[in-house]
């Protein structure tokens, strides 16, 4: 995370202490974004990502060695996702979007500056302290798989790009997320059930940074297994 503070610390030279303030907000209105992950909505994502697991988690060895790639062919392509995903040039971008859209006095554009960076944040604590929790071994032997960060992040930037700006941004957002979890899979970074159970956590950190936004809603849930990854969606 040293790359993010040195962006905040460069990107916050140029804001006047009124808008300095308004940049506090952010943080000051986590305490409600983490009241609103505890919800209906939250449940059903949450259980229904559960769910799939439990039928999962035995098999995850064996999804795991048919997904594993050397880098060659259309595994290749996945190999950017590494990067794609990361949660410090998520949370930049974030926090680039708010700086804009405070700079060009854009109500818009800074709320959802100021929301792609609450999620990632709430996304990363959340994230992270199950990785601390849980402390499973990645398929490549190194610590902390459960969940997938890469795969959380991405996910609650699609939930939050959706929310505010419909579903012709929040398809190929979650699109890109789904990329970004299949890469982890390539990647030997991460098991089926890290991906799929990472995937929920960031749709819900997105959705609950999001409460006060509404327009028509795109419900995705993450589905996986053996041999196939996958999201399905509806409008309501």
């Amino acid at each position: 995370m040293p790359r993010v503070v040195a962006v905040c610390a460069l990107l916050l030279v140029g804001v006047s202490s009124a808008e300095a303030q308004s940049f506090l907000s952010i943080f000051t209105e986590l305490p409600s974004d983490a009241r609103h992950l505890v919800t209906k909505d939250s449940a059903v994502v949450l259980g229904s990502a559960g769910a799939l697991m439990v039928p999962l988690h035995p098999n995850d060895g064996v999804i795991a060695r048919h997904t594993r790639s050397d880098g060659d062919g259309l595994a290749g392509w996945l190999v950017p996702g590494a990067y794609v995903g990361d949660a410090g040039w998520q949370s930049a971008g974030g926090l680039a979007t708010y700086v804009v859209g405070r700079l060009r006095h854009s109500t818009r554009v800074g709320e959802l500056g100021a929301d792609l960076l609450r999620a990632q944040i709430l996304n990363g604590a959340m994230t992270d302290g199950l990785k601390v929790i849980v402390q499973r071994t990645r398929p490549d032997g190194d610590p902390y798989s459960f969940p997938s960060g890469h795969t959380s992040s991405a996910f609650a930037t699609a939930a939050v790009l959706q929310k505010h700006l419909g579903w012709k941004v929040g398809v190929p957002a979650h699109v890109m997320a789904l990329y970004v979890g299949s890469s982890r899979l390539a990647a030997s970074r991460h098991f089926a059930t890290d991906v799929l159970f990472g995937a929920a956590l960031g749709i819900t950190a997105g959705r609950a940074v999001t409460f006060k936004v509404h327009r028509q809603q795109l419900s995705v849930t993450p589905a996986i297994s053996p041999g196939q990854v996958g999201v399905s969606a509806s409008l309501h």
